[in-house]
């Protein structure tokens, strides 16, 4: 009996030390994607200040401006919300590291240049994503199409070119999008009824309902469809 219970006490003893060291690495991970991300900006007007990562008590990013964590007491950051701070720079790469973020909003900043290609790899549980009102460029990346829990994608007011993937049309929980006030062109992507047509407003040349019908597609009477 008392080897039996020895047994049982020694494999509760490691599991608390797994746990512990499961959760230790989660909040050290989260830590560090704030460095990360404060590092790889430029802040100047010094809205970051509370960002003090010489603090050491537990939960203490969950006091930082911006930050929303699912325990005030846990390091593990919810949400990001860093709108109209005047921050300069590229998309934060070190963001994937805050993996069980689930809302992002970076919209009315100086952040400019393209997007990281692998975006799913970045913030892949994202159920919010909004970049809208900076200086992005470049083409949109189609590994968004892969951030399947999306309800809100805003990338309007940027400078992005070429054509929005057609992929985008298969995120099936999408409730808002807007890609207005960029540079794009050709066919949007279909995602039914959800989205208007001045989610597209202000751009090059972009066709496909709910927009005007693009060029050279068969009209339903030419395919005698009426």
């Amino acid at each position: 009996m008392t080897t039996e219970w020895n047994r049982i006490t020694v494999i509760s003893v490691c599991l608390d030390i797994l746990i512990s060291i499961t959760c230790s690495n989660a909040v050290e991970s989260d830590i560090n994607c704030l460095k990360s991300v404060k590092a790889s900006l430029r802040d100047p007007e010094n809205l970051l200040s509370s960002w003090d990562f010489n603090d050491s008590t537990e939960g203490f990013i969950c006091r930082f401006a911006g930050i929303e964590c699912w325990h005030p007491d846990e390091s593990k950051v919810l949400n990001i919300y860093l709108s109209e701070m005047g921050l300069i720079g590229g998309f934060p790469i070190g963001l994937k590291n805050c993996t069980s973020m689930t809302g992002l909003d970076l919209s009315n900043n100086r952040l400019n240049g393209p997007l990281p290609t692998n975006m799913t790899d970045i913030v892949h549980f994202l159920t919010t994503l909004d970049l809208s009102s900076n200086n992005l460029s470049g083409e949109i990346p189609v590994s968004i199409s892969n951030i399947s829990f999306l309800n809100v994608l805003k990338l309007d007011n940027n400078r992005f070119t070429g054509r929005i993937p057609y992929e985008l049309g298969g995120l099936s929980r999408i409730k808002e999008f807007n890609v207005s006030n960029n540079l794009l062109s050709g066919p949007v992507p279909n995602f039914g009824p959800n989205i208007k047509a001045d989610s597209y407003a202000g751009n090059l040349d972009l066709c496909g309902p709910p927009l005007p019908r693009c060029k050279g597609e068969p009209s339903k009477t030419s395919t005698g469809v009426k």
